[in-house]
């Protein structure tokens, strides 16, 4: 693929970047609730290393630090520790943290349970990787934490508790019962048997830096957002005939509804670690 060769960087997720913190809390902290999603897609953006390329890892960190301000919740460095592992081992059950743990299966298996399930989810996301998988905390991750409690006190003490508070309750909900938040349904939860990765491409993706093209991300981790809708063109073969969701709100409803599909529809593989 031609237009593959010098792809893992892309100037726009750092302006993107840069903007969505600038307008979250200087011009606009409403939008905290709606945008939440694209701060937390542009840190993903960040995390492989797409801002700024692979030669530049610090670069790319630094930058997270900054997109990671207006969450109000220091998830930059961490993200990053667990969510590569989710590509590298996807599917395998200590491994790839992405994959509900059995408990959660057995407990939110009806629709009432769905429902607050996925109202809940960034508590599971965050908090599932220390129980499945918990690793030491990296330097970068405490630093990551003092900046972004030096900010929330900033935030705190020119702008008052309450929009700290929004501001991180925004982010939360962005991540939960949210339309934009269906791609976390969306990406690895069995729809049709036997398919482990499915791809959106609507509108949203317009929001999201383009998370919906997940096939396509995950057979090209090294690709910008910006530059999977052109995978795909090129390979169309490949991923025109694959399973596919039209809409993210669907997927909720679908997903809440169907009692065929729950925190339990995922592809599993037993851990091949050394046993210790």
């Amino acid at each position: 693929m031609s237009c593959l060769g010098a792809t893992d960087t892309d100037e726009g997720t750092t302006y993107i970047s840069f903007s969505l913190s600038l307008f979250d809390v200087w011009v606009l902290p409403p939008a905290s609730w709606y945008w939440g999603n694209s701060r937390k897609n542009a840190i993903h953006e960040i995390s492989h290393n797409l801002a700024f390329g692979h030669a530049r890892p610090m670069a790319n960190r630094l930058l997270g630090f900054f997109a990671n301000l207006p969450i109000g919740i220091p998830i930059s460095i961490s993200f990053r520790k667990w969510h590569l592992e989710h590509h590298r081992y996807q599917g395998d059950e200590v491994l790839d943290t992405d994959i509900p743990t059995y408990i959660e299966a057995k407990l939110f298996c009806t629709t009432v349970g769905k429902f607050f399930w996925v109202f809940l989810q960034p508590f599971f996301y965050a908090l599932r990787p220390m129980f499945v998988h918990p690793k030491s905390p990296e330097p970068l991750e405490v630093i990551n934490l003092f900046i972004q409690l030096a900010f929330d006190g900033l935030v705190y003490y020119f702008f008052g508790g309450k929009v700290l508070v929004y501001l991180i309750a925004g982010s939360l909900m962005a991540m939960g019962l949210h339309p934009v938040a269906g791609h976390f349904i969306s990406e690895h939860y069995m729809f049709k048997k036997g398919f482990e990765t499915y791809s959106y491409y609507g509108i949203l993706n317009k929001v999201t830096f383009n998370v919906g093209y997940h096939n396509e991300h995950h057979d090209f981790p090294a690709v910008p957002g910006s530059r999977l809708p052109e995978v795909k063109r090129i390979a169309a073969e490949f991923y025109d005939n694959l399973p596919q969701h039209n809409s993210w709100v669907s997927v909720l409803y679908d997903f809440v509804t169907d009692p065929e599909i729950g925190p339990y529809a995922r592809i599993r593989r037993k851990h091949k670690g050394l046993k210790s």
